[in-house]
């Protein structure tokens, strides 16, 4: 480890480290620990940890019992990682644990720090996942989690980033909003998708099957390139993550994946702004495309 590094406040026991020379302006983790070291001759722009990156309990709710306003000490101590100031890199952090206006509810909240370790946006999640599948699984994350109401983008050193989590990736109209009306570029979806370990070979092939699909649907039909970093392995006795953190470009094709759905690692990929534009302007679906009071106002 070199002497300027900083290690993440993580209770993960599995370090996954980059090695000199990389020069990509992003990064995707799989798993929750990381260690920044110094030369920015070998450092991205931009870091992205999957949802739930600092904790993931083993108990509908046991998230609630540890969270914290974004100046408590979980978030302050990654935002210090960034004051190493060789680094010149950004953070995106989501799935952060953040408390809410009562004590039995918390923000699921993805959160832009910036290298000097400013926090220069936040998103609350907005779509909420509950489910009761007869005979199947049942979970409630509204019944802990207040929803966001915010569509949010912010300018990074990788282009406008467009901010969701998890769930939000089944609704393509709020990456629509994101690309047509806060000119988004980059579209960031941080993602924790746990079982329970006895029916996870079941929900593993359930979200497999959607997960790619979804991702690459979401970058073609936003014209965005789409970083979608994901929990991998398993967290504690009851909660497993299936993996496979990906980095799509504009026009759907897979350019960072690792080799292995189920590791935990880094992928990495470079954002090249002139092929956005070429997308863009070969496809002109942003005029094309008709406005909202077009679809209120014709009649079926």
């Amino acid at each position: 480890m070199a002497a300027n590094s900083a290690e993440l406040p993580s209770p993960r026991s599995l370090l996954s480290t980059i090695s000199p020379p990389i020069l990509p302006p992003v990064l995707v983790l799989s798993s929750s620990n990381f260690t920044i070291t110094g030369s920015s001759s070998c450092w991205a722009k931009l870091l992205c940890f999957p949802e739930s990156f600092s904790y993931v309990g083993a108990n509908l709710g046991d998230s609630v019992k540890i969270a914290e306003p974004l100046d408590g000490p979980i978030m302050q101590g990654y935002c210090s990682l960034c004051q190493v100031r060789e680094s010149q890199i950004w953070l995106s952090l989501g799935g952060f644990q953040e408390k809410a206006s009562d004590d039995s509810h918390l923000h699921n909240t993805h959160v832009i720090v910036d290298d000097t370790g400013k926090i220069r946006s936040k998103y609350s999640k907005i779509h909420l996942f509950d489910v009761d599948v007869p005979g199947g699984m049942a979970y409630k994350e509204s019944s802990f989690t207040e929803a966001g109401k915010d569509v949010v983008a912010v300018a990074s050193p990788c282009g406008r980033l467009g901010l969701t989590v998890c769930y939000d990736l089944r609704f393509p109209e709020i990456y629509e909003c994101l690309r047509f009306q806060h000119q988004a570029q980059v579209g960031a979806i941080l993602h924790l998708c746990c079982c329970s370990i006895g029916t996870f070979s079941v929900h593993k092939d359930n979200w497999s099957s959607h997960w790619e699909i979804l991702l690459r649907a979401r970058a073609i039909e936003s014209q965005c390139y789409v970083i979608a970093a994901a929990q991998a392995g398993r967290h504690n006795d009851k909660r497993e993550s299936y993996g496979d953190s990906l980095i799509i470009d504009p026009w759907g094709t897979i350019v960072g994946r690792l080799p292995d759905k189920l590791s935990t690692g880094i992928a990495v990929a470079d954002i090249d702004f002139s092929f956005i534009e070429s997308v863009r302007m070969k496809m002109p679906i942003d005029k094309q495309r008709k406005p909202i009071n077009f679809w209120k106002a014709s009649s079926i």
